[in-house]
């Protein structure tokens, strides 16, 4: 707990784990119940100002960039918070009983060499990647992250066509495979985008390599040519001068056409890993509403709203449905996941038939808002941007039912939040 304008809230919440993010907000919004404070209001008085970066934090690691205010006017905005709380204020006159939740975090990212490397573990902290021109002129990028349905496929063509010159359809890329790719971390931490994706946004020695061999086939200075679309066109007029595929062809097959002296390298490799902080940090804001059925103890979910600030945002497409996959599984601990053992020991509900997952029909609409606040630690300014979506969630999702239940005096703190549990709190059994 830290102390800001005298009022004291836990200001780094939902580091690491979506557990700690949703006892630490409970907490918090436990304070602002006692201090009849709105939950949102009481937030915006202990964030660390979005102007006060960079900053240590309580425990001594250091925060180079967060934007917790921004996040929290865009969450107020987003979810017409003044309106729910009219409507919820209407509803509990007729014994209907929403709760409106919300639930501030931030999460690591983009770790440096200090993450594991202190404790002698052998994983990379730094990633690489090859990007080579083909004959056809295709461009192939070959990548130590691996895709795991996140997207980095995608993000990566896309950096490597914008920077190098090529439509995107013209990207070929190769992932995962450290025998035959660059030696790197792979997949972990919410890295791709801000480590694994950086080495794709630094095809400059290749583009200038591919100018060179334009140089020499066209006899024109390179200052007069740039690429452009999958061709090398004037600089001046963007008029098609050569197309890559014809370039590709006489560098690698007709090099007898080019002088003697001069040796076409259409394939460049790079490296790179984030040594400016020990973790770079994605923050936001979530807003759950729920309704609580007092008779029942079942919970509707009625709507979630997230606003995620993961530094600049390179595909939106992806970043959104990264956040609400997150955010499911981040409902899924907060409502129905739980092992449960027999008097032996013995795991009851080991299957998929019997341990509870959230289903489509049970989720409600979630909404996905962004700020932007590039990190400073890479070209791109990309940070990570899943795991945010869970470590927010529960937090948001506890705290609202907990707000339903706020007339009865009841509330409840473990997870997953079952009808049993609820009806305990209101001591209805």
């Amino acid at each position: 707990m830290v102390f800001q304008n005298k009022v004291p809230t836990c200001q780094y919440r939902g580091v690491g784990h979506p557990i700690a993010c949703a006892i630490t907000e409970a907490l918090v919004d436990g304070v602002a119940l006692m201090l009849g404070m709105d939950p949102i209001a009481f937030r915006q008085m202990n964030v660390i100002p979005d102007d006060a970066y960079p900053a240590t934090g309580a425990s001594g690691i250091k925060l180079e960039v967060l934007s917790h205010e921004a996040c929290l006017r865009e969450a107020k905005r987003v979810c017409d918070y003044d309106a729910l709380r009219a409507e919820q204020a209407e509803l509990r006159k007729k014994g209907i009983y929403r709760g409106i939740g919300v639930a501030a975090l931030i999460e690591l990212t983009n770790p440096s060499a200090a993450f594991y490397g202190v404790g002698g573990a052998r994983i990379a902290s730094q990633d690489g990647a090859t990007l080579r021109l083909e004959p056809t002129g295709v461009l192939t990028v070959s990548s130590s992250v691996g895709e795991q349905g996140q997207g980095a496929e995608a993000v990566f063509a896309q950096i490597a066509a914008d920077a190098v010159g090529v439509s995107i359809d013209r990207v070929r890329v190769v992932t995962g495979d450290t025998d035959t790719t660059p030696y790197g971390g792979g997949t972990w931490a919410s890295r791709g985008a801000g480590i694994g994706a950086r080495r794709c946004c630094r095809p400059a020695v290749l583009r200038e390599n591919i100018l060179a061999v334009a140089e020499a086939i066209l006899k024109r200075d390179r200052q007069e040519l740039k690429v452009f679309r999958g061709a090398i066109v004037d600089a001046r007029t963007n008029e098609r001068v050569l197309e890559l595929a014809e370039l590709g062809r006489i560098a690698y097959f007709r090099s007898d056409t080019l002088p003697k002296e001069f040796t076409p390298e259409l394939m460049v490799t790079r490296h790179y890993a984030q040594r400016d902080y020990p973790f770079i940090f994605t923050n936001g804001v979530q807003v759950s509403h729920v309704e609580v059925d007092v008779d029942t103890g079942f919970v509707k979910l009625l709507k979630h709203w997230a606003v995620e600030d993961c530094g600049r945002v390179i595909n939106p497409m992806l970043v959104d449905e990264q956040m609400r996959g997150a955010i499911v599984q981040g409902i899924g601990g907060a409502l129905f996941e739980e092992c449960l053992y027999s008097e032996d020991g013995t795991l009851k509900n080991g299957n998929m038939a019997d341990y509870l997952v959230p289903m489509a029909g049970e989720m409600p609409d979630i909404v996905v808002s962004h700020v932007q606040s590039p990190t400073r630690s890479s070209q791109l300014g990309a940070k990570g941007a899943g795991e945010a979506g869970t470590a927010g969630a529960p937090g948001a999702v506890m705290n609202a039912i907990n707000d339903a239940l706020a007339p009865f005096g009841a509330r409840v703190a473990s997870q997953p939040i079952t009808p049993e549990k609820i009806l305990r709190a209101l001591k209805k059994i």
